[in-house]
């Protein structure tokens, strides 16, 4: 066995209903003044009403910062550490979507002020301090709690990456029950996302190892098995935890075994025309699919087994199973299937596979060499 290494976060709970006993968290991080980084549709929803209560109940000093956006710009993450200074927060909790997770995480890293936002940007940049961080996620996609990487929108149509694992947190509360009223577009959108990241993790070339490989695998079985479910019965508790244990799972396989191509080709679609990033996966997770198929047959028949476990033949033919499977999804739970859907026309493509060629953290782990000429075949592919 080839050598590597695996980190993840420190502690993961699971358990519905945790959320409103955030506060005793904080007090045993030995903290008393919180500030909450979500996102205005969370605070519409009353998702944080009952963790708020909890810091009346503990004593202990909150503020709320609610202005994510997604794909959030670097203006949300000075505004946020702004907030974090004059609040003296000694914690930070993400508490939302990805991007809430993300800003949160920054805005830990960076509210001592010893680096600015610029000079983090890239890999092991990072130097801390750090606040004590506790992300919560409110949607099973990201897996952004157990991520060593936060991403932020810099200028009209591009993205960055800060990598460090001074972004992982100090504890991932994972409470179903915040996701019981997500709509069904969002629910299909975030986990497709997370099956991206099980898949991407699974065929990366590079860093992928065995603990990675059996993260992917359980977190694919179980999205799988629950999302049908979750979208169409979105109040069943059952499918939403393990909806939000496989996002999690995936989370921590791709932190170790990056992605590649599917999310290479999405970023620009999320930046150029604001379309969610799990809709962004999923949209080109098509193309791409079947682009790998000659460098990733095997590890794809793999993965057929386990969304259908009674699959037999070749492994060509399970490979191409997964593909259709992954191919069809979408249409099944009613999201948008074509680029052209989220208004996207020939005439953008140039734009896009150049934008896509920039993303060289995310090509060199493609089981297959993506070129500008192929970015452009696969853009209208899923025109």
């Amino acid at each position: 066995m080839s050598t590597f290494e695996f980190h993840t976060t420190k502690s993961i709970i699971v358990e519905p209903g945790a959320a409103a006993n955030i506060a005793s968290r904080v007090r045993a991080l030995q903290c008393d003044s919180v500030l909450i980084v979500t996102d205005p549709g969370v605070l519409a929803a009353q998702l944080l009403d009952a963790a708020l209560a909890s810091f009346t109940q503990h004593n202990v000093k909150v503020s709320v910062y609610s202005d994510v956006l997604a794909d959030p710009p670097e203006s949300v993450i000075y505004a946020g550490v702004e907030a974090a200074q004059i609040a003296n927060a000694d914690c930070i909790i993400g508490f939302g979507g990805g991007s809430s997770m993300d800003v949160a995480k920054l805005i830990a890293l960076l509210a001592s002020g010893s680096q600015s936002l610029p000079e983090i940007y890239g890999v092991n940049q990072a130097e801390g301090p750090r606040l004590p961080l506790i992300l919560v996620p409110t949607t099973a996609g990201t897996g952004s709690e157990v991520t060593a990487i936060a991403i932020v929108t810099t200028g009209e149509n591009e993205k960055k990456g800060v990598v460090s694992p001074l972004l992982l947190p100090d504890i991932a509360l994972l409470d179903a029950s915040l996701t019981l009223g997500l709509p069904a577009a969002v629910t299909a959108a975030t986990g497709i996302d997370a099956m991206v990241h099980a898949i991407e993790a699974y065929t990366s070339k590079r860093l992928k190892n065995p603990i990675s490989d059996a993260l992917a695998k359980d977190a694919l079985r179980l999205l799988a098995a629950n999302i049908h479910t979750a979208c169409k019965h979105g109040k069943n508790i059952k499918a939403r935890e393990n909806m939000l244990l496989g996002a999690c799972l995936a989370g921590m396989a791709f932190a170790n075994a990056p992605v590649g191509g599917v999310h290479a080709l999405a970023y620009p679609v999320g930046a150029r025309f604001h379309v969610p990033h799990g809709l962004s996966n999923s949209l080109m997770l098509g193309p791409v699919l079947r682009f790998n198929m000659p460098n990733a047959e095997t590890l794809y028949a793999e993965l057929a087994d386990v969304v259908y476990p009674a699959a037999s033949g070749t492994s060509f033919r399970r490979a191409n199973m997964l593909v259709e499977y992954l191919q069809n999804l979408p249409q099944e739970l009613g999201i948008a299937t074509r680029l052209k859907d989220v208004g996207i026309t020939e005439g953008d493509i140039a734009d896009l596979a150049a934008d896509a060629m920039k993303q060289t953290r995310l090509l060199i782990n493609n089981p297959r060499e993506i070129q500008l000429a192929d970015a452009a075949t696969l853009y209208k592919e899923a025109l």
